[in-house]
């Protein structure tokens, strides 16, 4: 894979920046097309700042996790994707390569269509810093679902805000997550942030630090039964499939 654009000189920096400035639809065209597209743009740049309206690349479709992901197997799915290390030393380094990261992608997409996360719905994960969460991150994308990422120090009061500013059916989660030497308890956190709460439909949960939680039926489900169902679905039906218009 070239990286056509990466700056590697401060002279370099000046003459792209210069480009970027004097000829935005030739310089930020070149680079767009290092990118996969379903469909391609029918023209880089329409701006009006007097209405104000701008747009970038009008008519044109991608799935950001084909460019993040599928374009790499050919010659990638065996080198790692994600490299992650734990909080605590003694717990193992996991390293994901690009062919796991697509099946765990594909199956955690899988898992969101099953329980009925559809294009344009809103899904709020609150984990841990996990490789978990990028497949969350990953699976919302490949379904078209707008993901909203809620930092891990939030008390209840804070996502229950952001849960109703966003409107967010779906939120993603764990028992717990580790900071520094504390354990911090998620799950009971988002408990506590639904209080009175009308419109979430799933909370799905990932088992991390084994905190004993509460599960309420018929909202409440773990990761690891949906993602054991969602793969044999996957392993039938092939590749989960990119966002269709």
């Amino acid at each position: 894979m070239s990286f056509p654009y990466q700056i590697k000189s401060l002279e370099q920096y000046h003459k792209d920046y210069n480009r970027s400035v004097q000829d935005p639809e030739g310089f930020w065209g070149d680079i767009a097309e290092n990118f996969t597209w379903r469909k391609k743009w029918e023209k880089v740049l329409n701006w009006n700042f007097t209405d104000p309206k701008i747009e970038w690349f009008k008519g044109g479709q991608l799935n950001i996790t084909e460019n993040c992901i599928d374009r790499h197997l050919e010659k990638m799915a065996d080198q790692p994707a994600i490299i992650w290390e734990p909080n605590n030393p003694e717990e193992r380094t996991r390293i994901v390569t690009y062919a796991r990261l697509h099946k765990r992608v594909c199956q955690f997409a899988q898992v969101l269509k099953n329980n009925g996360v559809k294009k344009g719905d809103r899904v709020c994960i609150y984990m841990g810093m996990i490789p978990e969460l990028a497949y969350a991150v990953l699976g919302c994308a490949r379904i078209g679902a707008i993901h909203s990422v809620i930092f891990g120090g939030f008390s209840a009061q804070s996502i229950a805000d952001r849960l109703e500013d966003a409107q967010a059916t779906f939120i993603v989660t764990c028992d717990g997550a580790y900071r520094g030497g504390k354990d911090i308890p998620l799950k009971s956190i988002i408990d506590d942030a639904l209080i009175g709460n009308k419109i979430v439909k799933k909370v799905i949960v990932y088992t991390r630090t084994r905190t004993p939680v509460s599960m309420i039926k018929g909202r409440d489900i773990w990761w690891e039964d949906e993602m054991e169902h969602a793969e044999s679905q996957v392993e039938k039906n092939g590749v989960f499939p990119f966002l269709q218009k």
